[in-house]
């Protein structure tokens, strides 16, 4: 019995410092982007990942981008996060939907103010046109991000198989990367806009995470709640 209970506050511990090692490391690549590329304007990096997809795009691989980055839009993720959360309450999941609509709103309303704090512009001779807004962080990656790490949450917490929840949350990931992706090849950010989104992102989510399973420990509310 002891045993056991020493082996659970292990892995609990272990759970807890690979959580703060992941957004220590993402706070502070945020920050260090936001110092150098966006303050000092350091842009060798940004204009080497230019330079490089430049050469390497071909006409196919932009459509496909095209097509890809569509799904980091506000007008996918907007009914995708109402779907989401019309799901929860006919599940009778209210607090599901709470949260959700909370970080939804809260990153949505962080990504804005960012924009506006760093007033970046955006790259020349974007190859889509009607883009508008500052660049930094990519809203795209960042929100894109958090909605995939919602449903990877979720994932993990279903009942599925550990081999498909495995594979769903790298599909998730992946296509959370490849979005962001979409946006350097598309010419409408830089490189370390689209890191920044998802730093950003990582540090909003485990931060929403810890408060949501605060709150509910705190109101002795149990386990209806996404973080617990």
């Amino acid at each position: 019995m002891k045993k056991g209970i020493k082996n659970l506050l292990q892995l609990v511990s272990l759970k807890f410092l690979i959580t703060a090692a992941v957004f220590l490391v993402s706070l502070f690549t945020f920050s260090f982007i936001a110092h150098e590329a966006v303050y000092e304007r350091e842009d060798i990096f940004d204009d080497k990942v230019i330079l490089f997809f430049s050469a390497h795009s071909s006409p196919a691989l932009i459509e496909v981008m095209k097509r890809i980055t569509f799904f980091g839009s506000t007008t996918f993720l907007f009914p995708a996060y109402l779907a989401l959360i019309a799901w929860h309450l006919s599940k009778k999941r209210i607090q599901y939907a709470i949260d959700t609509a909370v970080i939804a709103l809260s990153s949505t309303a962080m990504m804005f103010a960012l924009k506006q704090f760093f007033h970046r512009q955006r790259p020349q001779l974007p190859i889509i046109k009607g883009v508008s807004g500052y660049s930094f962080p990519s809203g795209h990656s960042l929100s894109s991000f958090i909605f995939c790490a919602i449903l990877m949450y979720l994932a993990w917490k279903g009942n599925l198989s550990l081999t498909q929840k495995y594979l769903l949350i790298a599909f998730l990931f992946l296509f959370a990367l490849t979005i962001g992706l979409s946006r350097i090849i598309l010419n409408v950010h830089y490189a370390t806009d689209v890191i920044g989104g998802f730093c950003f992102g990582m540090v909003w989510v485990i931060m929403s995470f810890a408060i949501f399973k605060k709150i509910r420990k705190n109101t002795k509310t149990g386990n209806t709640d996404i973080v617990s």
